[in-house]
């Protein structure tokens, strides 16, 4: 129906929304690479905390309206994960987005509470792995930042276990089909933007594709710098 249509293409353009950028020009930065990571360093954390928590709302919304409004709950997953992708492949920004984790978490939230609350043990335990360190070399007097700071790979595994969890889950709590095969797409949408983005440079950088494309999946770590000189796009 042309209505789920509307849902849908409504979703993807609020997907879309590039409030990492606008946020960015309130302080008269440019933003490079992972914009998330780019606004942190260069304007500060309330800025950065402000543009995920717009990413939580472009998430919940569509799953909140598609079911306030009765649409059908195939059509409410795919109005949600038709923000994650406006997101990361946002039309207005030639498709070069962000990596999605904000807006899924909080997309799968709305749609498959009790499965999304468990999962959140693994990335919770992942920052702890990720944080113990940082905490040991605080209290020795080396300042190492606890939250931001240099790169650490637990965390985006435990995003990545997060996601692919979430299909698993549903099946234990006995979810509908929908939202059991609706998660396991996202677990794929996530890895693609994680395998894609700024992959042309990583072939430029390095010949060692096995590398680059471990790295990719399983840390989200590019080898070469993303996205230079890009404020405009999101």
């Amino acid at each position: 129906m042309w209505s789920d249509a509307v849902l849908i293409l409504a979703s993807y353009l609020l997907g879309t929304a590039p409030q990492l950028a606008l946020l960015a020009r309130v302080r008269r930065v440019q933003l490079q690479g992972d914009f998330h990571e780019s606004l942190w360093n260069k304007a500060g954390k309330a800025l950065a905390v402000t543009g995920i928590l717009g990413e939580f709302i472009k998430g919940i919304i569509p799953v909140l309206v598609g079911r306030w409004l009765g649409f059908s709950p195939v059509t409410v997953v795919i109005a949600g994960l038709a923000a994650v992708c406006g997101q990361m492949w946002p039309v207005f920004a030639r498709f070069d987005g962000e990596k999605g984790n904000s807006i899924a978490i909080a997309m799968v939230t709305a749609l498959n509470f009790k499965p999304a609350i468990v999962a959140l043990v693994l990335p919770l335990v992942a920052l702890v792995i990720r944080t113990l360190p940082r905490l040991k070399a605080k209290s020795a007097g080396e300042g190492k930042a606890l939250v931001g700071g240099t790169y650490s790979r637990s965390f985006p595994l435990g995003m990545a276990l997060y996601f692919l969890a979430q299909p698993f889950l549903s099946c234990w709590f006995n979810r509908p089909p929908e939202i059991i095969w609706g998660t396991a797409l996202l677990f794929v949408l996530i890895m693609i933007r994680r395998l894609t983005a700024g992959l042309e440079r990583d072939l430029k950088a390095s010949r060692d594709i096995k590398s680059i494309l471990l790295n990719r999946l399983l840390y989200d770590r590019a080898a070469a710098p993303w996205r230079q000189g890009t404020q405009d796009q999101e």
